[in-house]
Formats: structure tokens, sequence, C-alpha cells
């Protein structure tokens, strides 16, 4: 779907708004635009990633975007470290990422990516990964923490704290690159860090949706936050993934006030 007709569909379901995001450019120009020309009442956000397209770890990349009316800033993603091996295991019957997909496509065209990393070999966090979380920090932006590895995440997590980083979300912590356990996404929350859950992860097979449930329960549906993930075009519809999303909910037992 394009940017404008899903802006249409939001009002006419009477749904508040929508976030773009891309893996390779920054949306925060597109979603003005697309904020400009939405029905009145459906607010279109900007987003960045820190991948290799934007520079990587780039503060000046995050500052025009910021300046542009951005709202998250993910780190790298499809060129994590974590991530650039592509040694990911999904269990048997997943679907594939689009991302994996267009990453095998660009280097077989002999376009070389370069991962970006975030911290050194001794765990620490980079200089300009700092740069790049006091940028958030001074424009009060939201941190993502994209497919980092579980260490990354910690160390990152930590410095965006200490940089002054209010608002942090930890990406997709079910996702087979990431997969923390219940303890680790425990601690992450009671440094107050938001568990994103994404409608897509169990629906391509990538966990199960108990594990979700599980995992739910184990960190306080407090310390979640509920996310379609959706875009691609195998899965359903972007503006019916999170009643999707709370029917699924709703049939484990949360009751409403909880989702």
């Amino acid at each position: 779907i394009d940017d404008l007709t899903l802006a249409e569909r939001f009002a006419e379901l009477g749904m508040a708004g929508f976030l773009l995001k891309s893996h390779y450019t920054s949306t925060a120009e597109r979603a003005a635009v697309v904020g400009a020309a939405a029905p009145e009442g459906v607010r279109v956000l900007g987003a960045i990633a820190l991948n290799r397209a934007v520079g990587g770890m780039n503060p000046v990349a995050v500052e025009i975007a910021a300046r542009e009316g951005a709202r998250t800033v993910w780190l790298p993603t499809v060129d994590s470290v974590n991530e650039s091996g592509e040694e990911t295991q999904f269990p048997p019957g997943a679907k594939v990422p689009v991302w994996m997909e267009l990453q095998r496509e660009l280097r077989a065209a002999g376009i070389a990516i370069e991962p970006v990393p975030v911290v050194d070999d001794e765990g620490s966090v980079l200089p300009e990964t700092r740069a790049v979380l006091r940028t958030i920090a001074r424009h009060g932006l939201l941190l993502a923490t994209g497919h980092l590895a579980r260490d990354e995440i910690f160390s990152v997590v930590d410095a965006a704290l200490q940089e002054g980083v209010r608002d942090i979300v930890v990406t997709h912590p079910d996702f087979p690159s990431q997969s923390l356990s219940f303890d680790d996404q425990r601690a992450l929350a009671e440094r107050g860090a938001l568990l994103e859950r994404c409608f897509t992860t169990p629906h391509t097979g990538k966990t199960t949706w108990e594990h979700v449930f599980a995992a739910i329960r184990a960190t306080g549906v407090e310390h979640s936050v509920l996310s379609t993930d959706l875009g691609q075009t195998a899965n359903p519809p972007v503006e019916d993934g999170l009643g999707l999303m709370v029917d699924r909910l709703l049939a484990a037992g949360f009751d409403e006030e909880e989702i």
C-alpha cells in the first residue's frame, strides 16, 4: 500500500496514525508530506534506521532527521554486526524477512555493505554511538535498539540512560536474532525500557504466539508495547495488524485493561 492510501484507511477505521519505517532511508520528510495531505485526525510520524545507506552511526543524519520531525531512531537493523553474517536461525517453516532477500540481492549485484558496529571489541560503546545517543537525547527522540545482539543491547541501553535518553524501546526481543531470555527482558524493563511485541514475529513463524504471551506475562504488561511491524506484500494489511493482535491476546486470556 502507498502512504496516502494507508492514511485514508486509518481515517476510515478511526485510527490515530502510524509511523513510517525504512531500513534504508529517513522517512521524516516523507512523513511530513503525507501528514499534510492525510485526512484530518491521522498523524504520520517519520523515523530513521542507522544502516549503511545513511552512513551508519551518523549523528548528522540523526540531527537532520530530528529537525525534519522524525520521532524514532533505530540503531542498525539489516546492517548490524549481528545480522550481517546472515546467521540468524529461523525455525522450520518461518518466512525469510523481505529485507534479508534485498540484502542478498544487493550483495549479488556486487554492492559491498559494511556492517555498522555500535561497540568495540571489548563491548564498550563507540564514540560515534555516544554522539548519536546525545543527539537523540537533545531532541527528545525515541531510541529503538534495532537488530543488535544481546550484549550490544545492554551496552547501548546503559549508555543511552547515561546520555539522558528518556524513551527506549527494545526492538522485538522475541525475534530469532535477539531471542532475549525472560530474565534479560526483565532486566531491561527494570532500566525503564519498553519491550516491543511485534505481530509479524509470531505471525510469520519466527516465534510462537505462546512464547510472546509468556514473555508479556513474565515481564509485565506495563513494560510491553504492541507493534504491527507490517508493510510486507505477503502479510496482512497494515491497518489490520493491531486488531488481529488484540484478538490473539483476548483469546489468550488478557483482559481489555491489560491490552
